[in-house]
């Protein structure tokens, strides 16, 4: 049987809950109203203005048709992949020795974390000026007497999108450190004891114990990784502008360029909705496991 509902848990909290009202009427005008007028017009032949002329799935045939937009989702899919890799290892290894109670901890935890304090068009220059072949990293190495080295990534079509990694793992695998070092701080300090005690060695702990545990902090990063990867746009700016030629165009470039450079508002919607169902992706099982998944253990 369905559980009734008392007046007293409805007016419970009534101050916080009118409060929120104007947060709440923002957020369906605001974005559920603007996603959903952005999918309506991505159906529309609409060019420097928007304007109601359906043209059926015209805008995305068009759209997976258009090679620099197949090019932009093989580098997103490229930086995704490589980037949610190496910063769940690196930032989890970093919280793993920073867990050991290291002296200076507070100072290697704030240099280590600084670079995500920066905006994405700063750490881009710093990195367009790093891997630069005249005045980088490529230029310091030859310049100790290793003639033939060369470091160039910003300017092969072939790696560049690696070269925009690189940045973008500098800037937010702090953050990713210290959401981890958050999980691990508070795992039950007992657990630590007990696999001392057994003789358990401390990578079977980690891999078997302490990992499992911090299944929520995992997911929280997962999602946090995953929204600033679909999102990738100011790196690329600073760095190479999707430079050599399309070699590092992704997605959230296309649109900008699609709508505002070439004035066609109708494919930049379609690449938008793309672009949003990508999130949906991750968004929905992301929700699922947090709330669908407690709601059933109940």
């Amino acid at each position: 049987m369905a559980r009734s509902v008392r007046p007293n848990q409805i007016f419970r909290n009534v101050n916080a809950k009118i409060a929120a009202i104007p947060m709440v009427l923002t957020a369906m005008v605001v974005f559920v109203g603007c996603t959903i007028w952005t999918v309506v017009h991505s159906f529309t032949n609409s060019k420097l203005l928007p304007k109601l002329d359906f043209v059926g799935f015209a805008q995305y045939e068009r759209l997976w048709a258009t090679r620099r937009w197949l090019i932009s989702i093989e580098n997103l899919a490229i930086y995704g992949i490589c980037s949610l890799i190496f910063s769940f290892a690196v930032g989890f290894l970093l919280a793993a020795l920073m867990d050991q109670k290291i002296r200076f901890e507070n100072t290697f935890r704030t240099i280590i974390l600084y670079p995500f304090a920066l905006s994405f068009v700063v750490t881009g220059l710093v990195w367009q000026w790093i891997l630069n072949p005249e005045f980088g990293v490529q230029n310091v190495i030859r310049s100790i007497g290793f003639s033939n080295f060369t470091f160039d990534p910003l300017y092969d079509a072939n790696i560049v999108i690696f070269g925009i990694l690189i940045a973008g793992l500098w800037q937010g695998t702090g953050f990713i450190m210290v959401i981890m070092l958050a999980g691990l701080r508070g795992i039950d300090v007992d657990i630590w004891k007990a696999s001392r005690v057994d003789g358990i060695p401390k990578w079977k702990t980690y891999l078997f114990v302490v990992i499992p545990m911090m299944r929520p902090v995992f997911i929280t990063a997962l999602v946090l990784i995953s929204a600033g990867i679909v999102k990738v746009y100011d790196l690329v700016i600073a760095q190479t502008n999707g430079g050599p030629g399309i070699a590092s165009e992704v997605p959230a470039k296309y649109v900008m360029d699609t709508m505002f450079r070439n004035q066609n508002l109708g494919q930049g919607f379609a690449a938008s909705t793309m672009m949003l169902v990508s999130v949906l992706v991750i968004l929905i099982p992301w929700a699922y496991l947090e709330f669908g998944g407690r709601k059933n253990d109940k």
